[in-house]
C-alpha cells in the first residue's frame, strides 16, 4: 500500500479526503498548522501522523516527504484571514511542498485546483493556482490535477440569503452548474493514486440553474420562493468597486463568486450526494445547535 502524504487535511475537502484514506487503510502522514484540530478523532489511529507545519515556510517542512510515494494537496486561500496572499498559499506554498516532494524522490502529485481555472487567469486566486499548476507540469513527478466545478460548503452562500427570504441573482439566473460534494470528490482524488490520467474535470450529480439551487435553499428554510433578479451591470460594477477600493485579501474571494455567477460551470456527472439533501441536513444542524443554547 502506497504512503500519502496528505496537506490541507482541515479544510472542507481535506477533511473528507483523510477520512476516506483512512477508511481505504492507506498509511497517511499530514501536515496541519493546529494539529488540535484533528487529534482528538484520531486518537489511537496508527495509520496518520500528524506534522505540525507552516507549508508557506519551507524550512518547517524539511524532509517532509521522506518515504512516501504520492503527495496530495488541497492547499489554497478560501477565505483570507490570516494576512496571506494567493501567492503565498496557492502558488508559493504548494511550490514549497512539491520541492520537498522532488527532493525526496515522490513518484505522484496530485494538486486540487479549479474546473475552468485556466480561463479564469485574470482573478487573483485563480492566477496563482494556475502558475502552481504550470510549474507542476513542467516539473519532472508524474502528476493529476483534479478540476472541480465548486464544493457544496461553497453553496452555504445561497443558504444565508435565503434565510432572510429573498435570493438575489444576476441577469435571469438561468446559468448552471453542478457543484459536487467533499465525500464524493474524495473519492476521485484518491482513485487519481492509481490511474494516469493528468487533468481530471469533476462536477456533482445534478445539473441545477442559480434559480433551481435558490429555489432549493428557500424550501429548505421553509420560506416562500422568492427571487429578485438584478441586471447584469450591477455584478459588473460591483467588481469594479471592489477591485478599486479594497486589497486583494478582500476582493479575491468576491471578485471569483461574482465571475463565475455568470457562467456556466458543468462538468463531467460523477457521485451520489445530493445538494437539496446536503441543505436540509445543514438547516437541520443549525436549529439543533440553537436548541442545544
Amino acid at each position: 500500500m502506497k504512503k500519502i502524504l496528505l496537506a490541507g487535511s482541515t479544510g472542507y475537502l481535506g477533511s473528507y479526503i483523510l477520512k476516506e484514506l483512512i477508511h481505504q487503510k492507506y498509511q497517511i502522514k499530514t501536515i496541519v498548522r493546529n494539529p488540535e484540530k484533528i487529534a482528538n478523532s484520531l486518537k489511537e489511529n496508527n495509520l496518520v501522523e500528524i506534522i505540525k507545519a507552516e507549508i508557506t515556510q519551507p524550512e518547517s517542512i524539511a524532509d517532509c516527504c521522506e518515504n512516501i510515494d504520492v503527495v496530495i494537496s488541497t492547499v489554497g486561500i478560501t477565505r483570507q484571514k490570516d494576512g496571506l496572499t494567493y501567492m503565498d498559499v496557492d502558488y508559493q506554498a504548494n511550490v514549497n511542498l512539491l520541492e520537498e516532494a522532488l527532493k525526496s524522490g515522490v513518484k505522484k502529485f496530485i494538486y486540487i485546483s479549479v474546473f475552468n481555472g485556466y480561463n479564469l487567469r485574470h482573478l487573483k486566486g485563480m492566477n496563482a493556482k494556475e502558475m502552481f499548476c504550470d510549474r507542476l507540469k513542467n516539473s519532472s513527478i508524474d502528476y493529476c490535477i483534479i478540476r472541480p466545478t465548486g464544493f457544496f460548503s461553497d453553496m452555504k452562500d445561497f443558504l444565508e440569503m435565503a434565510k432572510k427570504g429573498k435570493i438575489f441573482l444576476f441577469g435571469d439566473g438561468n446559468f448552471k452548474m453542478n457543484p459536487i460534494h467533499g465525500a464524493d470528490l474524495s473519492k476521485v482524488c484518491i482513485n487519481s493514486i492509481n490511474t494516469s490520467e493528468k487533468e481530471i474535470n469533476i462536477g456533482g450529480p445534478d445539473i441545477l440553474t442559480h434559480n433551481e439551487i435558490g429555489t432549493l435553499a428557500l424550501k429548505a428554510w421553509s420560506k416562500k420562493v422568492k427571487i429578485i433578479h438584478l441586471p447584469d451591470w450591477v455584478r459588473r460594477i460591483t467588481i469594479w468597486f471592489f477591485r478599486t477600493f479594497t486589497s486583494s485579501k478582500t476582493y479575491g474571494p468576491i471578485e471569483f463568486f461574482l465571475t463565475v455567477m455568470a457562467l456556466d460551470v458543468v462538468a463531467p456527472k460523477y457521485g451520489k450526494y445530493k445538494l437539496e439533501t446536503f441543505f436540509n441536513e445543514q438547516i437541520t444542524r443549525k436549529n439543533n445547535a440553537q436548541q442545544k443554547i
